[in-house]
């Protein structure tokens, strides 16, 4: 291994405003890649309908979750070896290619020429291709601001860039709200116009002012852990749909080979890694306890929070939109416009405590934060299912502040705490161990959550359908399909009723009944019992997680920048 000099440095080591230029287009990178992150979410119905696909059809079922996982997925699986990379062959150039790559994706997606299957296939396609530019962004975004800024702002610098990752993640399900009511390509097509100008922007601008090491590259590493991850959180987005006769997989062969196997491989590459001499990522750092204990904070924060857009869209548009007199063709727009004090609570907590974590460390913004998260799930636990929105809008606000306290100051913490020459591949376990716990959380959520609904939904659609004059033979039927349908029919803002009733059963009802069961009002009254129970388990456990979350956070240690050696004392009060 050799370390050269960082290339194409001259202009931007006299220009002292390089800096906020870096701030800026990494910033502008990570939120278009985190609101891609989010957009389908909301948008899901308009494009299942605009390529002529059934999203509520069991055949549909994987292009669906495929559609809402797959880029996370993929980000979180390439993210370390494209920090890695990005420390090898320049964090300027890999960013600048995931740019251009992502840009790429946006408009393969906004131009779909096919419809059906076909259609559905080349969404989910594309949508990797979208994630393999994100991984680039994601990976290296954190280590070019980190390369710019002295240590004595980074925090700041970092925290509005995390603001706007995660921030980006709830903008997006309000832009994919806003944009389905037009056209389903303009949820795709609204980045590319951004990807264009920010790619040539970032083409233009930035300057490699990172550490370049030349090392081989780690291939059997980079093969095992790609692998293993994968397996994992394939594993794990199949665990949530049916397997024969249950409810969900998780006793699924197909299911149990991808995790253990997965779990083997990566074992596999921690064997390998302590044993290579220039290894994908240097287990050694995790010996640094600020760099340890921050990212094991902030996969569990992940794990936490990750589920909470869905939870959040599915008791909105299944449930409390509909029994409020909203149309469903409207639920996903109003269902964007209710969550946005948790985006303005990242707002105003995230630049403040990265700002304030220059000074006094981290461990009291990012302890606090995480125990303010946790006491906003405990408190979210404790509001009927048909909500008054003050309430609600509250606690989506304090959990916004809580996230906003936490992220920016852990952010820089883990930055500061590594050498410069291994901040992509920081940067990168960063990343992942966020997008990794997004994943988990996704199915751990689905998991609750289907669970919940098994006990108690059947017999309510059961009863409900016989007493609107439905045959108890057809009832049954209908009672027992799978309750992950019943789930992303909530969240896709739909009654499934009327895909599910046979025809001739809704033609001899009288018109009046018939219509109350396709209507707006019949499906979610019978989920919001069920389902609020499921969601306090939900909620609980989220608040659990939390507080070990506070817990890693605080075990960090005062404050600590690699550069100097030491924890700094001057200021740091934690």
């Amino acid at each position: 291994m050799r370390v050269v000099a960082p290339g194409r440095t001259r202009d931007a080591a006299r220009d002292p405003n390089y800096k906020w230029v870096a701030l800026s287009n990494t910033t502008l990178g990570a939120l278009m890649s985190a609101i891609d992150g989010s957009i389908v979410v909301i948008s899901l119905p308009a494009i299942f309908n605009g390529i002529h696909v059934n999203p509520l059809d069991p055949g549909s079922t994987s292009y669906l979750l495929w559609t809402l996982t797959g880029y996370q997925l993929v980000t979180a699986v390439l993210v370390v070896a494209f920090g890695r990379l990005g420390d090898l062959h320049g964090r300027v150039r890999l960013y600048n290619a995931g740019f251009a790559v992502f840009t790429i994706g946006s408009l393969l997606l906004a131009a779909t020429p096919l419809s059906g299957d076909a259609g559905a296939q080349w969404i989910v396609l594309t949508r990797l291709v979208q994630g393999i530019g994100g991984a680039c962004l994601f990976a290296n975004s954190a280590a070019i601001i980190t390369d710019a800024f002295p240590s004595s702002q980074r925090g700041l610098a970092l925290g509005i860039n995390g603001v706007a990752v995660i921030a980006g993640q709830f903008i997006g399900l309000l832009a994919g709200g806003l944009l389905a009511v037009v056209n389903w390509r303009l949820v795709f097509f609204v980045s590319v116009p951004i990807g264009i100008a920010g790619t040539i922007w970032a083409y233009l601008r930035l300057e490699e002012l990172g550490t370049v090491t030349r090392a081989r590259i780690d291939w059997w590493g980079n093969l095992t852990f790609a692998a293993g991850l994968t397996a994992i959180l394939i594993g794990v987005t199949y665990g949530i749909q049916p397997y024969g006769g249950q409810t969900m997989g998780w006793s699924s062969p197909f299911v149990l080979a991808m995790l253990l196997g997965g779990g083997a491989l990566l074992a596999l590459f921690l064997w390998i890694e302590a044993r290579v001499d220039e290894p994908l990522f240097d287990l050694g750092l995790f010996r640094i306890r600020a760099f340890a204990a921050g990212n094991v904070a902030v996969l569990l924060s992940a794990i936490g929070r990750g589920g909470l857009s869905f939870v959040l869209v599915i008791w909105l548009q299944g449930i409390w939109l509909p029994l409020h007199g909203y149309d469903y063709a409207d639920t996903p727009l109003w269902a964007g416009i209710y969550m946005l004090p948790l985006t303005l609570g990242f707002l105003i907590a995230g630049p403040v405590s990265g700002y304030l974590s220059d000074r006094y460390g981290a461990r009291p913004f990012a302890t606090g934060g995480m125990l303010l998260v946790a006491a906003a799930f405990l408190a979210f636990s404790q509001l009927p299912v048909l909500f008054a929105y003050p309430a609600f809008g509250l606690l989506l606000l304090a959990m916004g502040i809580g996230f906003g306290l936490f992220n920016s100051p852990n952010s820089a913490a883990v930055m500061n705490s590594v050498p410069a020459r291994e901040r992509g591949a920081a940067a990168g376990v960063r990343s992942m161990s966020l997008l990794t716990g997004n994943v988990l959380s996704n199915g751990i959520v689905f998991s609750l959550l289907i669970g919940g609904l098994a006990r108690g939904l059947p017999a309510a659609l059961q009863g409900g359908l016989v007493a609107h004059g439905v045959p108890a033979s057809v009832a049954a039927a209908v009672a027992h399909l799978p309750p992950v349908s019943s789930l992303f029919a909530a969240l896709l803002g739909a009654n499934p009723l009327a895909s599910v009733l046979p025809a001739a059963t809704l033609r001899a009802l009288p018109t009046g009944q018939a219509a109350d069961l396709v209507g707006k009002t019949f499906f979610p009254n019978l989920m919001a019992a069920p389902f609020g129970g499921a969601l306090d388990v939900v909620f609980f456990a989220s608040a659990v997680i939390s507080l070990v979350a506070a817990g890693a956070s605080w075990l960090r240690g005062r404050r600590y920048v690699y550069e100097e050696g030491i924890a700094v004392e001057a200021g740091a009060r934690d």
